[in-house]
C-alpha cells in the first residue's frame, strides 16, 4: 500500500476513534480500532505479498 492511500487512512480511523471518545459512545470508538486494524493488517499483507513476489521472480521458489 502507498503512503498517499496508507496514512490518510490510519488518520481517518484515528479520528473516528477520537470523535467516539468525545461524543462518549463506546461503539464509535470500537469501528475506529477495528478498522485502523485493518488498515494495518491490509498493509502488513500486501508488503508479504511483494517480498513473495520478488522471492519468485528471483528464481529462488522453483
Amino acid at each position: 500500500m502507498n503512503t498517499i492511500a496508507y496514512y490518510p487512512l490510519l488518520a481517518l480511523c484515528l479520528g473516528v476513534e477520537l470523535w467516539g471518545v468525545v461524543i462518549d459512545v463506546d461503539d464509535v470508538t470500537l469501528v475506529g480500532v477495528i478498522a485502523a486494524f485493518g488498515v494495518l493488517g491490509v498493509d502488513r499483507l500486501l508488503l508479504r505479498a511483494d517480498a513473495y513476489e520478488e522471492f519468485f521472480e528471483a528464481g529462488e521458489g522453483q
